[in-house]
């Protein structure tokens, strides 16, 4: 029984270290899209207030951003750039919940006949998620021509944030061509 237990829990812990802690979704280019056909790059500067209470994180994921396009062969322009590099972030706060059963939390007096217990979510902790947008435009055209998005919870530690941040663009540019 007790080789058991150890293999059920070794079998758990490598799914949650193989569990990806960033979710991409919204991942489509346009049907002509080929990121061979561009040469440059550069990203919109559409600053707001908003965005300057964040610009470490900001500057974290241009700089990410900046890395997957110069691996792929796209060098970094300010002049009249092939493609433009919008980002979008959004961070939401959550709640976590637990749902609470009889045997844990039940009724510990129950004075009359016609009382009823019923499970209901309890929260249990909160916590902040992060979702960002990254979309290449053809400048020329004007045209969107890739979109993906991502989402993560954001840790607390700024090394762990630059490594979600890190690991969230990978994801994001992995299947680019």
């Amino acid at each position: 029984m007790a080789r058991y237990w150890w293999k059920v829990m070794w079998l758990c812990v490598v799914l949650l270290i193989s569990c990806n802690a960033v979710r991409v979704s919204n991942k489509e280019a346009a049907d002509d899209f080929r990121l061979a056909s561009y040469k440059t790059f550069d990203f919109q500067s559409d600053a707001t207030a908003e965005t300057a209470a964040f610009e470490q994180e900001f500057g974290l994921l241009r700089n990410e951003v900046a890395k997957q396009l110069q691996k792929r062969g796209l060098r970094q322009s300010s002049g009249q750039p092939d493609l433009l590099v919008n980002i979008g972030a959004m961070i939401s706060e959550k709640t976590q919940t637990r749902e609470t059963r009889f045997g844990q939390d039940g009724p510990y007096y129950t004075g009359q006949r016609r009382y009823t217990w019923k499970s209901q979510e309890v929260p249990v902790g909160t916590y902040q998620e992060g979702t960002v947008s990254v979309h290449l435009v053809d400048r020329v055209k004007n045209e969107l021509v890739w979109r993906a998005d991502a989402a993560a919870v954001i840790p607390n530690k700024k090394e762990k944030l630059e490594e979600r941040i890190r690991e969230g663009v990978e994801e994001m540019f992995k299947e680019i061509q």
